[in-house]
């Protein structure tokens, strides 16, 4: 069926031959009124919603059976019923569920109640969460990003992840995370001495956040962690999170060849089994949608209507060591992205037929991030700091930039975080070193509650030029804490009437700091 033809009177005539029980609601009984009832701990989530489809999220307190339910009014007056869900330990009692067949262009609402196990009588408040379907025909779009929450130390305070809420009230389609979405290697203490005298309090710190992540539970519990915060709670219950993840869900600066041996905090040695249970928990408590085809994979293309396509880039898993940056020749060591992501990358981006494409790439492409800054060696992201010929990791992205050029795929926009700071890059071939590509703009914005750093400095074998950076100005060592005011995230706005894309640049107290307005290329 053609998305365009599944209209709101296709949705609700649907909903008979699904289960319409306007009389069989999911309204709180009165004997569920104790105190012993189901709680949802960690509110709802919704995201990689696309026109047809999106992905919806929770978690109990113990063993449950969870009602759930959608509609296309927030009264609820007329809904389709889902089969029950069971909520375990198996998955620390977060469930997750893909609703199908959804009308495009259209405001979705859904709630959850949850049942005791053991006491049918035990029911729970429902909880509730909104989302809106991608459009199957041209409208405007808005949709923001950002990354970094809860590192270097900087919990929830009593002013809590504030960055959030800010970026709530502008009502975006979606919000990207692009990555360091947790910081399963920072410990959280009570508080911190800022260097003005005063004193940083985290007022919410829990037991798993007190120690580096290296069990299911302890990863499971950076999860949580963050759901405990207000502001983030409430972003996730009125819009869509499209989530990636960098290093920091594991550890800093980590690949699969990560050396553990010399380091006395970890128990578990092996970076695989720490990964493993990083991706598991990373699958069990976001609302990302369930690849059957690769296990665990990340990388993934959202569909978001005629003027975008959204590609999530996965920067980490398929990398080889940090010290091969300097490699004359591209071989698996070399790699980032990996052969299978690349070729993934290439065919998604030849059949897309968006005006926009966006790659949601979780580390800036021209920025040096040095996995040792003491000694200025091996790179921990794409550029090596030579600032010549494509080398290492830099010869994969000259051949995927080569490969745009050839095939003439225009309107490529790349978002980005890690770095901890705000900035508008242009690469240009002119500049470049090496020139075999088309001028792009990256665009950086972070972080959304961790500590501030930067700037970093630029390779110009891509030849990035900065247009725009608010940043510490104290370098790596600055880490400036949330209260300092410099959490960054971005907003994007698509015209569908003149496909102009416009990106702002953010901070957390909503002021502008610097914009641009993008031209379509238009192509015969």
């Amino acid at each position: 069926m053609n998305v365009a033809q599944f209209t709101r009177r296709r949705f609700l005539s649907s909903i008979g031959a699904v289960s319409a029980f306007s009389a069989v609601s999911l309204a709180m009984p009165y004997y569920a009124r104790g105190s012993n009832r189901p709680l949802f701990t960690s509110g709802v989530q919704s995201g990689d919603v696309d026109a047809l489809t999106g992905v919806v999220w929770t978690r109990t307190d113990r063993p449950a059976r969870l009602k759930l339910e959608y509609s296309t009014t927030e009264s609820f007056a007329e809904t389709v019923r889902l089969p029950t869900i069971e909520a375990g330990p198996d998955s620390d009692f977060a469930v997750k569920r893909l609703l199908k067949y959804l009308p495009p262009d259209q405001e979705i609402f859904y709630r959850f109640v949850a049942e005791d196990m053991q006491d049918v009588n035990l029911v729970s408040e429902p909880v509730t969460g909104r989302f809106r379907t991608a459009p199957a025909v041209r409208r405007d779009v808005r949709f923001a990003w950002s990354g970094d929450t809860a590192g270097q130390g900087w919990g929830i305070d009593e002013t809590g992840m504030k960055t959030y809420s800010t970026i709530a009230r502008h009502q975006p389609d979606f919000f990207i995370h692009s990555g360091d979405t947790i910081y399963a290697d920072n410990p959280m203490p009570d508080e911190i001495r800022l260097r003005d005298g005063g004193t940083w309090r985290n007022v919410i710190v829990t037991d798993e956040k007190r120690d580096i992540a290296q069990t299911l539970d302890q990863f499971r519990g950076q999860w949580k962690y963050n759901l405990l915060d207000r502001h983030v709670r409430e972003l996730h219950a009125n819009c869509p999170v499209f989530h990636q993840w960098d290093d920091h869900e594991v550890l800093n600066n980590w690949s699969p060849s990560t050396d553990l041996s010399g380091d006395d905090r970890y128990k578990d040695k092996s970076v695989r089994s720490l990964s493993l249970k990083a991706g598991r928990a990373f699958h069990e408590m976001t609302p990302i949608s369930y690849n059957p085809c690769e296990a665990g994979r990340l990388y993934r293309k959202v569909n978001y209507g005629p003027l975008l396509d959204v590609f999530f880039v996965d920067l980490r898993t398929y990398r080889g060591p940090n010290d091969h940056s300097l490699d004359p020749e591209l071989s698996s060591q070399s790699r980032i992205l990996g052969e299978r992501q690349v070729a993934w990358l290439k065919q998604e981006l030849l059949k897309s037929r968006a005006i926009w494409k966006v790659v949601a790439c979780d580390l800036p492409v021209g920025l040096v991030i040095w996995d040792d800054y003491a000694n200025r060696r091996g790179a921990e992201g794409i550029a090596n700091g030579d600032d010549g010929n494509p080398l290492g990791r830099e010869l994969e992205f000259a051949d995927l930039l080569r490969f745009i050029r050839d095939n003439a795929i225009h309107n490529m926009v790349w978002l980005t975080a890690d770095v901890h700071y705000t900035a508008a890059h242009r690469y240009d071939p002119a500049r470049a070193t090496f020139k075999d590509f088309l001028p792009f703009w990256e665009f950086v914005s972070g972080p959304l509650h961790s500590g501030t750093y930067g700037p970093k400095e630029l390779d110009m074998t891509f030849g990035p030029e900065v247009r725009f950076i608010k940043a510490s100005g104290g370098g790596v060592d600055s880490n400036l804490p949330p209260s300092a005011g410099l959490q960054f995230f971005g907003l994007v706005d698509i015209d569908c009437v003149s496909d102009q894309m416009t990106v702002q640049l953010m901070d957390r107290d909503d002021n502008e700091l610097w914009r641009t307005t993008l031209d379509p290329a238009r192509i015969s």
